[in-house]
């Protein structure tokens, strides 16, 4: 029973909204009216601006390594922490409180692997900077950095990771390239918008990216 209603938990904690809540907290606006309509850290960068962003990524990142925190700590076993893992992005993406529509999951996903193995974690995340600061795509950043994940955990033998994550990090980041599908139809269209293009607020229902 302990360990069912632990991954009740970590669904919904993980269907939280937040970049929903800082929109409406700091500005009084629903972040699905503007840019990518997308309610995660990027969107709210290009709406909101640096410090709300950084609020909401730190949030949605605290729910993928909640999830596995808290599994880990009732003693559940691999498998049931893999299953806490991907109800925590499942309901980032698609969260109850949102008529099971949400996020793209990467942050959540950031928190997971936080979790499981915070070196990987850390290397993915140094990729996810230096390929932004080359090209100041955050889709093309978060899309090689969730690639990355798997293939850390596949070839570098030495850190000894369970076959059962392996494939959580694969099912991870199939999910989060699926969610980038429309960021890379933008792409080759070349209409994807950068880091640092703000969205005028007096404009709803925008074109974005993330």
């Amino acid at each position: 029973m302990m360990g069912w209603l632990a991954l009740f938990g970590c669904y919904v904690f993980g269907a939280i909204p937040f970049g929903l809540m800082v929109g409406k907290i700091t500005r009084g606006i629903d972040i699905r009216d503007f840019g990518s309509g997308n309610i995660g850290a990027s969107n709210v960068l290009r709406t909101l601006g640096p410090g709300p962003a950084l609020l909401v990524f730190v949030l949605d990142t605290v729910k993928g390594w909640g999830a596995v925190v808290l599994c880990k700590e009732l003693g559940l076993g691999e498998y049931w922490v893999i299953a806490g893992a991907l109800l925590s992005v499942l309901g980032h993406t698609f969260s109850v409180f949102l008529r099971f529509k949400g996020g793209k999951g990467v942050a959540t996903s950031l928190g997971v692997i936080i979790g499981l193995n915070p070196v990987i974690a850390a290397i993915a995340l140094g990729i996810w900077f230096m390929v932004l600061g080359i090209s100041r795509y955050i889709s093309v950043a978060s899309i090689l950095a969730a690639i990355s994940v798997p293939v850390q955990m596949v070839f570098w033998r030495k850190m000894n990771v369970p076959v059962a994550y392996q494939i959580l990090a694969g099912i991870a980041a199939l999910a989060i390239l699926a969610k980038h599908i429309p960021n890379m139809k933008r792409l080759a269209q070349g209409v994807e918008p950068r880091i640092g293009e703000s969205v005028d607020l007096s404009k709803e229902g925008g074109e974005g990216g993330e």
